[in-house]
């Protein structure tokens, strides 16, 4: 089972997916577990789950551990399609907890009560290009793949 998680083609188009999927996250994931990019770290992030959206503590550790665990995995390219499955989830719990009362659109402009859904999609098509394709090229799951070979 590891090994058809694992396997993947040497293809260039799954490594830029990959990366740029797991290189936009990181920061989202950073602001979750550090508290960097004016983020509450991880026990403002619980508080804000808890109180906002009702979702319980060991929920809101799972979303972290997928989002920031998930962006590490995307961007070294280890175990990428549980990462992207991971992402995918946390993309689909955000849009209909947080984002689908906002519409579509983001607010590019300020004038709606909060965030759409469009960004989501767009990482949710990322993700699920790589779980079908797999890492690609110059991953983590190609190397360990091929160790293993030998």
């Amino acid at each position: 089972m590891l090994k058809k998680l694992m396997m993947t083609e040497n293809d260039a188009t799954a490594t830029w997916l990959r990366l740029m999927l797991g290189l936009v996250l990181l920061p989202h994931a950073l602001q979750k577990t550090l508290g960097l990019f004016g983020g509450g770290g991880i026990s403002g992030t619980i508080d804000f789950f808890s109180q906002n959206l009702g979702i319980p503590a060991f929920l809101t550790l799972l979303v972290i551990a997928a989002e920031f665990l998930g962006s590490l995995g995307l961007i070294a390219g280890l175990l990428s399609r549980l990462a992207a499955a991971g992402i995918t989830l946390n993309m689909l719990g955000a849009i209909l907890l947080v984002h689908r009362a906002n519409g579509f659109f983001m607010n590019w402009f300020g004038n709606q009560p909060g965030e759409g859904f469009e960004f989501h999609l767009l990482v949710i098509a990322i993700a699920v290009a790589v779980l079908v394709k797999g890492s690609g090229a110059l991953s983590l799951d190609r190397k360990v793949l091929e160790k293993a070979r030998v």
